[in-house]
């Protein structure tokens, strides 16, 4: 299962130069002129940033902007069931022998999204 885990997307704090771990998310509200640090977002936002906790405490809004920061301590996000199932049947289904090749950029390969199903070296 740490095999598997580790294959899940990392997101790493967006302050240039940190590769600490995310562990909050960062969203600016224009139309209230309000900064909030919550929790780490289920997903990456294009109009928001993930956050270390180091950053996530040390953040200060823009002057005249008021800070809502979640008051509680900011965890790791954990992989959840249905992360790894979904990781698995992306997986198994691109690994499908069966199944034609979306794309074959070479032969006996095939690729399915972002993942490559490529031979192994005796069957080349």
């Amino acid at each position: 299962m740490s095999i598997v885990h580790n294959a899940l997307k990392v997101r790493r704090c967006s302050r240039t130069g940190c590769t600490e771990l995310a562990v909050a998310t960062l969203t600016y509200v224009y139309a209230d002129s309000t900064a909030v640090v919550g929790p780490l977002a289920t997903q990456a936002e294009p109009h928001s940033y993930d956050l270390c906790t180091t950053h996530a405490h040390r953040l200060t809004a823009p002057r005249g902007w008021e800070l809502v920061r979640f008051e509680g301590e900011f965890a790791p996000p954990q992989a959840t069931v249905d992360d790894l199932t979904a990781l698995a049947e992306a997986v198994r289904e691109a690994g499908r022998a069966d199944r034609p090749a979306e794309t074959g950029p070479a032969p006996g390969t095939g690729r399915r999204g972002h993942l490559r199903v490529l031979p192994s070296a005796s069957d080349t």
